[in-house]
């Protein structure tokens, strides 16, 4: 993701309609979690079943890519370590997005108060 696509949604029709839904468009890829726990580790089961069970879109590749997570709040934020957020995300999404978490170059993990609550995921792929 370069400064010019981070923090701008992803184009595209969603799949999903439950607490997690994902999109996809111009090689970019996005995927929302409603709500939020203080237990990173919920996160990662939550995702794969959503990939297993519900996302036909494009398979993992194969490159360098770019991850921005945001944790976004209301009022304080939650007690949890961002580091553990981003390894039960990237474990989730692997081999649905990229084949190995040792192909993220790039990764921005932040927490940011919100009107919602809710982790909000962005993977582009890093041009070369």
């Amino acid at each position: 993701m370069s400064s010019a696509t981070a923090n701008h949604p992803v184009s595209g029709v969603w799949t999903g309609c439950g607490k997690v839904r994902a999109r996809e468009a111009e090689g970019q890829f996005e995927i929302v979690v409603e709500g939020l726990t203080t237990q990173a580790k919920y996160y990662k089961p939550l995702i794969y079943e959503f990939f297993r069970k519900e996302w036909r879109g494009s398979r993992a590749a194969w490159g360098d890519f770019a991850v921005e997570i945001d944790m976004e709040h209301i009022g304080d934020p939650p007690w949890m370590d961002l580091d553990n957020l981003a390894k039960a995300i990237l474990d989730a999404i692997k081999g649905y997005t990229f084949h190995d978490d040792s192909q993220v170059a790039r990764l921005l993990v932040q927490r940011m108060p919100s009107e919602r609550e809710r982790i909000v995921v962005r993977v582009a792929r890093l041009q070369t």
